[in-house]
């Protein structure tokens, strides 16, 4: 394998690993093992097992904004429900197990700062970019708009878990439908 080849390899499954079972839960033997590499690959690669989560958010974090870019259509009469759609199809694609980034949160919650900065910043990312949706579209409250949207597609994300992301979607996109009839240009 080259080495690029291998840092994906183990990128890969200690994504899946902590997503599955939860980043404390998870050593980095078993990652080694699951992804077929030597340690000092790994370390090649990463300094560290908070390096390596690091690196995870970062890059799901990247694949979630393509994801939704891909999804969502400048210009659109309904881009909220085109985000709310897209969110959904990541959610049934890579979302069955709730939230990597609140569960970094929860799990690295005052003990690593980089780690949970990464995370809650994805968060506020999110926030921000529903409101400058909102804006864009010309809504005037754009700001309640924008936490209504997130506690919208955060509240699908945890019931996914509970539920399923299927029925999770299907009443996600529901609420959303009630709420863009409720909201005002």
């Amino acid at each position: 394998m080259s080495r690029s080849i291998k840092k994906e390899a183990i990128l890969d499954t200690a994504e899946s690993l902590f997503y599955d079972h939860g980043f404390h839960a998870i050593g980095l033997k078993k990652i080694l093992e699951e992804a077929n590499v030597a340690i000092m690959t790994l370390y090649n690669h990463f300094s560290s097992k908070e390096q390596l989560i690091e690196e995870i958010l970062k890059r799901r974090e990247s694949q979630y904004w393509l994801y939704l870019d891909s999804f969502v259509e400048e210009g659109s009469a309904s881009p909220f429900l085109q985000v709310v759609k897209a969110h959904v199809n990541w959610l049934n694609d890579k979302g069955k197990n709730g939230c990597m980034f609140l569960r970094a949160m929860e799990e690295f919650a005052g003990t690593d700062n980089q780690i949970e900065n990464i995370a809650r910043n994805h968060k506020n990312k999110l926030l921000k970019y529903l409101r400058d949706l909102g804006q864009k579209s010309g809504y005037a409250n754009d700001e309640d708009i924008a936490f209504q949207m997130t506690v919208l597609l955060e509240g699908a994300t945890s019931m996914a878990e509970i539920v399923g992301p299927q029925q999770a979607g299907k009443q996600a996109i529901s609420m959303a439908q009630s709420l863009l009839n409720t909201w005002r240009r």
